[in-house]
């Protein structure tokens, strides 16, 4: 059967028959996982079966074809609706078998979606708004890419479908407000407005004129029936023409087609049960068991399938033929090839020999500008911080609406709306994403971060500012606990470094992660340059490393991260010319890569003395490196508006402290070094 042909089978299935079949896949999953959310599900299967029959172009077949369209549902929890259509449409991994074995142990239908889990997930969804903020970072990577190669290769829509919920979470208006300002025409937002929340009506919270509010952001903004498929398609057709991002507010009745309990906020997060859902096979004469999809009705999606395999075929003859296509191809496999590593090797040579003294943010702008100018695959940006974050290079000119060939984003004071946004460009491929923040802002940009760490996302945080020695803007800007919170997040890299050379050995490591997003925390203050010691080898790669030795057995050791590595230094040559105490001091650059070193290099490093740990931020996770007999200099609560010389003796963290702990454990350890 040949292409025309299988489009007129599936024109004889009607869209309600195969919205239906969503519907009930949806229905039986969750009775019989007894665990899920039918309603959203049912509501927008008929919006959703006329965006993959008439418009959506995906291939199951190549589930990663560069220039497919995007389907982001951020509206997570309703998990069924996505691989019901996974399922007829033909994706390999989505058998019957697996939607019967929905929210099981082991199955690929997970409660929410989630990118890597199973084939055609673009990300993952489930925390409210972060889906429709991170498509805001996949639209914008598509228009990057058609500004570096052209429409003929890319050339493609990102849909999502959001509900209630994402709306009102201050993410969306974050995430909005850039879309609409950058005009990401090829944004297209199905808003699931089903008047309907947990605790029952959206009026009980909300009294939101959404269309408005979309306006006002500069999108173009529709209300549409939901279940009616004319309606919805035309304003799918006026959206894909539009020049700005759209809104399609489908008016829609959660657990659309259930006998008793259409319309019924009971409906979002539980089973209908049995007697519901057999009650409802009646009323929409289907007469099919469980897990049951008719051929006539399977054949009419998987017809989505063919039309999708044709466009990507085109496509690839297209890319084949293309000029461009050699360049191309090491974009979107984000290939850094060796002349980063080969140019961040000689500028560490040439600081090291300057023994070069800047703060650590200044550092990484100047690192940036050797990685800029050695690859253009890059983008940058700040939270409205980028004369703070030091972002900018001479390479970076700002992305804005209608020129899309720049490399840097003013993401404006959003800072959770700039971490989704960096997760949708790594999403979508041919980016390496960095922006910048204050360290103690990465409390807005939680959520964000949490999911890049989860997807494998290799995404770069800068974030300046990382301690005390801010100085005067006190303890609202002064991070305490958020080196804590990161290092305890799974998957995340978080560097502190403590001079120039450090902070590019930092940077590299996190160019060259293909699955973990990174954290450099880097210092306001300059810092000296303390590696005297030249070498090639990127010492922070292994996370933790001996900066200076004793002279002889340790009488005690003196770990620290960042700018108090300065402070460790200064304590040792102390304790040395005063007190004829022996003090190796390590730096900490890392602790997960300390943390995957083996067993014999971290105990080398650590050696046997007392250990004392200093770092200006709070002391949680510290003891598992300081051991039993170790001490902690550092913060023990709050800080206070100062400048920062006066606050580092207000709270403790100096060289004379140090040496006045170090004499306490050096006496307590006679005959005890190693």
């Amino acid at each position: 059967m040949n292409i025309s042909q299988k489009i007129e089978t599936t024109a004889a299935v009607s869209e309600q028959a195969m919205a239906n079949a969503i519907r009930f896949l949806a229905m039986d999953a969750v009775q019989k996982a007894n665990s899920g959310h039918p309603g959203m599900p049912m509501g927008m299967a008929d919006a959703v079966t006329v965006l993959f029959n008439r418009f959506i172009r995906v291939d199951p077949s190549k589930p990663d074809w560069p220039d497919r369209d995007r389907f982001v549902l951020s509206a997570g929890h309703g998990s069924m609706l996505l691989y019901a259509i996974h399922h007829l449409i033909g994706f390999a991994d989505m058998p019957m078998t697996e939607l019967a074995a929905f929210r099981q142990m082991g199955s690929k239908t997970a409660g929410h979606p989630e990118y890597g889990h199973a084939l055609g997930i673009e990300t993952t969804t489930g925390p409210l708004g972060q889906g429709i903020a991170t498509a805001v970072g996949m639209a914008i990577a598509e228009q990057m890419m058609a500004a570096r190669f052209g429409s003929s290769l890319s050339d493609h829509f990102t849909y999502v479908v959001a509900g209630d919920g994402c709306l009102q979470e201050g993410i969306s208006h974050e995430a909005i407000d850039l879309a609409g300002h950058l005009k990401l025409r090829k944004l297209v937002v199905l808003w699931d407005d089903n008047h309907i929340s947990i605790d029952g009506a959206t009026e009980l919270s909300t009294s939101m004129d959404q269309l408005a509010r979309f306006r006002a952001a500069g999108w173009d903004a529709q209300a549409v029936d939901g279940h009616d498929p004319e309606a919805v398609a035309k304003a799918i057709e006026r959206a894909r023409k539009s020049r700005k991002p759209s809104l399609i507010a489908c008016r829609t009745r959660i657990g659309k087609g259930a006998a008793s309990m259409e319309g019924s906020h009971k409906t979002h997060g539980a089973a209908l049960g049995d007697k519901e859902i057999a009650a409802t096979r009646e009323k929409l004469g289907w007469p099919h068991p469980p897990f049951f999809i008719p051929s006539d009705i399977k054949s009419a999606w998987e017809g989505v399938a063919i039309r999708g395999k044709a466009v990507r075929t085109a496509w690839e003859i297209r890319r084949e033929t293309s000029r461009s296509r050699k360049r191309y191809e090491q974009t979107i496999g984000r290939d850094l090839g060796a002349e980063v590593g080969r140019r961040l090797a000689k500028f560490r040579a040439e600081h090291q020999t300057k023994s070069t003294k800047v703060a650590t943010r200044q550092a990484s702008q100047m690192a940036l500008e050797v990685i800029n100018g050695a690859t253009d695959l890059t983008i940058g940006g700040s939270a409205d911080l980028t004369g703070s974050n030091l972002t900018m290079t001479s390479q970076t000119a700002p992305i804005a609406a209608g020129n899309f060939k720049g490399r840097y984003l003013h993401y404006g004071i959003r800072e959770h709306g700039m971490a989704a946004a960096m997760n949708g460009i790594a999403l979508h491929g041919g980016f390496i994403p960095y922006g910048g923040t204050f360290l103690v802002f990465s409390d807005y940009a939680r959520g964000g971060m949490r999911l890049s760490a989860l997807m494998g996302l290799p995404v770069v945080y800068v974030l300046t500012h990382d301690s005390i020695g801010l100085g005067e803007d006190g303890p609202t800007h002064q991070p305490v606990e958020h080196l804590a919170m990161l290092r305890a997040t799974p998957n995340l890299n978080v560097f502190r470094p403590a001079d120039i050379i450090e902070t590019a050995e930092c940077w590299e490591i996190a160019l060259t992660e293909k699955a973990t997003p990174s954290v450099l925390a880097l210092s306001r203050q300059a810092l000296p340059m303390l590696r005297t010691v030249p070498g090639d080898e990127n010492l922070s790669a292994r996370g933790a490393y001996v900066l200076r030795e004793a002279k002889g057995p340790r009488d005690v050791t003196l770990l620290a991260t960042g700018s108090e590595v300065e402070i460790a230094v200064a304590a040792a040559d102390k304790l040395r010319s005063e007190k004829g105490i022996e003090a190796a001091v390590v730096s900490m650059p890392s602790w997960e890569k300390f943390e995957a070193q083996d067993e014999a290099y971290q105990n080398k490093t650590l050696g046997g003395a007392p250990r004392i740990a200093i770092e200006a931020a709070g002391r949680l996770g510290w003891d598992r490196w300081m051991g039993s007999r170790g001490s902690f200099i550092g913060m023990q609560g709050f800080g206070a508006s100062a400048p920062a010389g006066e606050l580092y003796k207000h709270f403790g963290i100096t060289a004379e402290h140090v040496v006045a702990e170090a004499l306490r454990l050096a006496g307590h350890n006679k005959g005890g070094r190693k």
